[in-house]
């Protein structure tokens, strides 16, 4: 279904629990870690756990989120309500394993769908299926290391009876008590089939409750959109799509993690996913105290200075030309077309098959200043085509280049 998510392009990824106080990744030290967090520690289950009793991070902290979000012209946020280690971040009646019971006390969902709303974005909530610490789930023990997808230890049918009530009890709390949802993003699916988490049953649920929130395609047997991880994928899924990337190498804030990527290197990967179609959910895991790391704010700030700059270009447009009518992304909005240059062009680059006789302007974004720009097609077209499709190009002085990425867009009549 057509929606505010066909357009958005752009989000942040909160990745936060009690365990930032430590710099630890978020769930997975319980088990030993996986190969794909290579900086992720392995941590006993009672020592992952017990800094859920002294949880005190500074008020306030979502706000600092939102806004740097607005800052970077991102159109959506989405937090880690509860992720695999069972602790919500919200007042949740149905266990007693949740920010409100840390020194803490309040309910961070609460201020958090606050925050976002009052930058005038949309708010989306994180939620794993999977809980390894619940009792009924049942819970993580350190003899379930190392860990092995979909082969973990299994409840009694009576417990995960009641284990799947809970879980859906929780869900109902999100989209009761809050407010709009836009989005709900699930994870955690692939350790049960479908039928077991009663996917069907729960996608029915939230559309009676919120029927314009999207879901995502984690939800096994169901959802609204696909989520690639870490990846651009070489080609665009057949429907909407967004990829969720870290940083560095971790969900969580992981001071141990250096594996930071360039602040260019962002803003291309997120030139190549608007050029697609999709949306990046890009992460970010705040400290215990609720502040963004220094080597984020950073990288953000870049983000922020180059969208306040190009931010048409990305949100709200649709992919552009041909991979073979220019060599890089480029994306659309009506009759304009944005040409993403994600390397230094020698002296100019060129476009092909395009209605040259309706260029009508040739710009780089962020300047007033004209490219000089001419064209050619097939001879015969010369005299006898009004409309010919041909090739452009383009000049590209080094006054026009930008540090990160340059933008040029093209105006057809």
């Amino acid at each position: 279904m057509a929606s505010w998510f066909d357009d958005a392009r752009f989000g942040l990824f909160v990745h936060w629990s009690h365990v930032s106080q430590r710099g630890l990744e978020l769930s997975w030290p319980l088990v030993g870690g996986i190969p794909v967090l290579p900086a992720c520690q392995d941590v006993r289950v009672a020592d992952y756990h017990a800094t859920a009793r002294t949880f005190a991070p500074e008020p306030g902290a979502p706000r600092e989120w939102a806004r740097a979000a607005r800052r970077c012209g991102m159109q959506y946020v989405v937090l880690t309500a509860k992720h695999h280690d069972g602790w919500a971040l919200f007042d949740t009646h149905l266990t007693d394993f949740s920010v409100m019971r840390s020194p803490y006390g309040r309910d961070l969902v609460a201020e958090y769908v606050e925050a976002v709303r009052a930058e005038g974005l949309r708010v989306g909530l994180y939620f794993s299926l999977s809980d390894w610490h619940h009792p009924d789930y049942p819970a993580m023990t350190d003899l379930d290391r190392p860990y092995r997808f979909g082969q973990g230890r299994r409840a009694t049918p009576e417990a995960w009876a009641r284990f799947v009530d809970l879980m859906h009890g929780q869900v109902r709390e999100l989209l009761t008590r809050y407010g709009p949802i836009d989005v709900l993003w699930f994870d955690g699916g692939w350790e049960r089939a479908p039928e077991e988490w009663r996917s069907l049953e729960l996608r029915e649920t939230i559309r009676a409750l919120q029927p314009d929130c999207l879901v995502n395609d984690r939800l096994p047997g169901a959802g609204d959109f696909d989520t690639p991880e870490q990846m651009i994928p070489p080609e665009p899924p057949g429907r909407a799509w967004e990829t969720c990337m870290t940083i560095n190498e971790s969900w969580g804030w992981n001071p141990d993690d250096g594996r930071w990527k360039s602040a260019r290197r962002l803003v291309h990967t997120l030139c190549e996913v608007a050029g697609r179609g999709g949306n990046l959910l890009l992460n970010v895991g705040p400290m215990g105290d609720g502040r963004l790391p220094p080597p984020i704010t950073a990288r953000l700030a870049v983000l922020e200075e180059w969208m306040g700059r190009h931010a048409e270009s990305v949100v709200g447009t649709t992919p552009g030309l041909a991979p073979w009518q220019f060599y890089g992304p480029s994306t659309r909005r009506g009759d304009r077309v944005y040409l993403h240059l994600l390397m230094r062009p020698y002296e100019s680059v060129t476009v092909r098959g395009v209605p040259i006789e309706r260029v009508r302007a040739v710009r780089a974004l962020g300047s007033a200043t004209p490219l000089a720009h001419e064209s050619r097609c097939a001879i015969v077209d010369t005299f006898f085509n009004p409309d010919p499709l041909g090739e452009l190009t383009i000049e590209v002085p080094e006054a026009a280049l930008d540090p990160w990425a340059t933008v040029i867009a093209i105006d057809f009549a």
